[in-house]
């Protein structure tokens, strides 16, 4: 069963603050392969948790991967019915490679602060 999960980015690179993400990069993950479907813009929506997990659920997304991540977005990815995988850096294809071949191990990293401007 295939699913999609989508990585906060920067170009090619995991963007460490969630929150802050500009954009989204979609992977179809089937079995232990991952592929770039699409990029999400998350333009005027940061920090905006209900606008961000109603993004995800309009586009079919099931996971989310990233890196760290506050508490109040986690609660809104959980009631939105999205899984969650934290801990994760370095070029978003290999972090959803890892995230296909079962060997992403998430850290519970949640951010404890956030100021926001």
């Amino acid at each position: 069963m295939s699913k999609r999960i989508a990585i906060p980015s920067n170009g090619e690179l995991l963007d460490a603050h969630f929150g802050r993400a500009q954009a989204f990069t979609v992977f179809e993950v089937d079995g232990n392969q991952a592929r770039q479907v699409e990029v999400l813009s998350a333009a005027g929506l940061e920090h905006q948790h209900e606008g961000l997990a109603s993004m995800f659920k309009r586009n079919g997304i099931d996971v989310l991967v990233c890196g760290g991540i506050g508490g109040g977005m986690i609660d809104s990815l959980n009631y939105a019915g999205l899984d969650l995988v934290t801990g994760a850096s370095g070029l978003t294809k290999d972090v959803a490679q890892s995230y296909a071949a079962g060997t992403l191990v998430s850290t519970g990293s949640v951010c404890q602060e956030h100021h926001h401007h």
